[in-house]
C-alpha cells in the first residue's frame, strides 16, 4: 500500500532556531578553552549578568551606564579577588573585558529571541 507523506514532511524546512543553538554550542565550546584564571571567573561575572537580568535592566539600555558597569565590575572584582593569589590591575581589566564580551552576547541573545517571524 503506498503512504502519501504529510505536506510538512514532503518540503523540510530549516529549523528556525538551528543557527541560534550552534551559535549557542560555539560560544560554549570556545568559554571551556579558555585559562583557569578566566574560567573561575566565569561563575562570578555570569551570577551577576543574572542578577542583572530583568525587563528593563540597565543592560539592554540602548546606551549602558558606564558608571553602572564599572560598579558592577567592582563587585566582581570584589569577591574574585579573595580567591586570586595577586589580584591587581590585571584582574580588573580582565573582568571588564570578560563583562563586555557578556553583555554583548546576553543583548545578541535577547535581540535574537524578539525576532517575529512570519
Amino acid at each position: 500500500m503506498e503512504q502519501k507523506l504529510p505536506y510538512y514532511m514532503a518540503y523540510p524546512l530549516p529549523f528556525l532556531y538551528d543557527d541560534e543553538r550552534m551559535q549557542r554550542r560555539d560560544y560554549e565550546y570556545l568559554k571551556s578553552l579558555y585559562p583557569g584564571t578566566v574560567k573561575r571567573l566565569i561563575p562570578h561575572i555570569e551570577r551577576e549578568f543574572d542578577r542583572l537580568t530583568y525587563e528593563g535592566s540597565m543592560l539592554y539600555d540602548e546606551y549602558p551606564d558606564p558608571l553602572q558597569l564599572r560598579l558592577m565590575c567592582r563587585r566582581i572584582y570584589d569577591r574574585a579577588a579573595e580567591e586570586e593569589e595577586a589580584p591587581g590591575e590585571w584582574l580588573k581589566n580582565l573582568i571588564q573585558v570578560m563583562a563586555g564580551q557578556e553583555l554583548c552576547q546576553r543583548r545578541q541573545e535577547r535581540r535574537s529571541r524578539r525576532k517575529k517571524y512570519y
